[in-house]
Order: C-alpha cells, then sequence, then structure tokens
C-alpha cells in the first residue's frame, strides 16, 4: 500500500462498507447464517448455505471420529459463522481473522461467545502469518477468504504448516475462473465501476493488491506439494443459469464458488 493509506485505513473503510451493504448481523439473523432468509443479501447467502452443507457432508462428517473432536481452524472467519455451526456439530473450532471490528469481523463473532460462552476460539491474526503452532488442526477452511492473499504461495504454505499430516485444507466460497482472462475481465469491470460500486472513497477499497480470484492453474503452482480436488456444488438453479446468460448476451464467464480439499502429505 502507498505510505498515505495504512491498513487501518482499508479495514475501517471496509467495515463501513460492509454495514452499507447490510452485512451487519446480529440476534436472530446472526445465529440463522448461513440460512438467511431475508433481505438483500438472502440469495447470496443460499449459494452460501449450499457450499457450507457440501464442506460438512464431504470433509468434516468423513474425518469425524468418536474419540475426539475434529480441529478445526477457520481462515479468515468474519463474524464467527462458520465456527459457531461447526462447534455446534461438536467439533473444536478456532476463528482467525485480521478484522476485530463488529460490523462482520471477530468483534461480531462475541455475539455467539455472549450465548455461548466458550463455544468456540478467536484469534486476529494475518493468514500469511498464522500465529499457531504446527500441526495444530485436523482442518483448515479458507471461508471466503483466500480471495483476500497477496502472497498466495505463503498464505497456503502457512495453512498447510498448521495442519496434521492426513488433515485437510480446504477452500469455499471464493470465485474459481477457468482461465485467467475471465478473472481478469472480472477485476477491470470493478476498477472501471469502482465508484458505483463502492462510493466516493472507493480508491481506498480498490487499492490493496489482493489475488481477487483463483484457477485451478494459479493454484496448484501456488502449492506444488498438494495435489487439489473440486467437488461440484449443486446451486441454486438461477446461480446454476449464469453461464448460459453470460454466453447469450456475449460477457465474460462468470465465476463459481464450489469446494476445493487437498490433503496434507507426509512429506
Amino acid at each position: 500500500m502507498p505510505t498515505a493509506m495504512t491498513a487501518s485505513d482499508f479495514f475501517a473503510e471496509y467495515a463501513r462498507h460492509r454495514a452499507k451493504e447490510g452485512r451487519g448481523y446480529t440476534g436472530d439473523d446472526l445465529l440463522s447464517l448461513p440460512y438467511l432468509r431475508h433481505g438483500p443479501l438472502a440469495r447470496q447467502w443460499g449459494v452460501r448455505a449450499r457450499t457450507y452443507e457440501a464442506f460438512v457432508a464431504k470433509v468434516v462428517m468423513p474425518m469425524t471420529i468418536a474419540s475426539r473432536p475434529l480441529d478445526i481452524l477457520d481462515v479468515g472467519a468474519g463474524n464467527g459463522w462458520l465456527s459457531y455451526r461447526l462447534a455446534r456439530l461438536g467439533q473444536r473450532a478456532t476463528a482467525l481473522d485480521i478484522r476485530d471490528d463488529e460490523v462482520d469481523g471477530l468483534g461480531a463473532a462475541r455475539e455467539f461467545l455472549r450465548r455461548d460462552p466458550g463455544v468456540f476460539s478467536c484469534i486476529v491474526g494475518r493468514f500469511e502469518d498464522i500465529p499457531l503452532p504446527n500441526a495444530r488442526f485436523d482442518i483448515a477452511v479458507f471461508n471466503a477468504s483466500i480471495h483476500y492473499a497477496r502472497d498466495l504461495p505463503q498464505v497456503l504454505a502457512e495453512a498447510q504448516r498448521v495442519v496434521r499430516v492426513g488433515g485437510v485444507l480446504a477452500i469455499m466460497d471464493s470465485p474459481f475462473y477457468g482461465c485467467d482472462a475471465d478473472g481478469d475481465g472480472m477485476l477491470a469491470e470493478k476498477r472501471a465501476h469502482g465508484e458505483t460500486l463502492f462510493g466516493a472513497r472507493s480508491a481506498i477499497l480498490l487499492e490493496p493488491q489482493f489475488i481477487e480470484y483463483l484457477t485451478p492453474r494459479r493454484l496448484a503452482e501456488a502449492s506444488p506439494g498438494l495435489r487439489w480436488r473440486r467437488h461440484a456444488v449443486r446451486y441454486p438453479l438461477w446461480y446454476e443459469l449464469r453461464p448460459f446468460s453470460a454466453r447469450l448476451r456475449g460477457a465474460r464467464r462468470p465465476s463459481r464458488f464450489d469446494l476445493w480439499t487437498a490433503q496434507v502429505p507426509s512429506c
């Protein structure tokens, strides 16, 4: 970032933008996530609910053992909804996020902890430098967060470091494109319409050089020791029809979320 803007400037502006979007959930709405049934973002949460169900069915439940709960690191946890859900399933969850604001950072997770003290742990920290020991977790899941990485190899290496041999790294709810051309097209559109999307202070939100999106090639090149598997998620019909609509309009192909996993090898 330029010296004129600090990380605090970005986090404060990002929190304001997220609040304006209506993401500052409290009460029953917070507890309902990802099954939000009303409001302007309900349809988006309907997609995320499908990914969550796939993650539980294809990763969490097959790894669950009778002798102890799974240790799961929720990387980029936001308000902690995923950690709360996993804890209610009987797992031992730790929510990690660099943001601690009360809009949808870890500050918002305090409502879960007030209702159910100790239900999960919270740690404020960067996923480029996770402040936890080696081989601490069975699963590290990037929860709509890995596209905020600046150094993808470093972020994946850190996640692999804190997961036990045989454990799993998972990516959910981050945009994947089939090729860089479509992802770069999305970025060009975002920057061209920045003020419309983000308001007069859009420059602050557009300044950080996040990776913004993934492709299978990008993921493989950033983690040569891992073998990634895509788990296609059956999303609502309107979502699945998006590529056909884009083709009819002559637009770029849209991203998909889906679920991606890799097992940590022994060497």
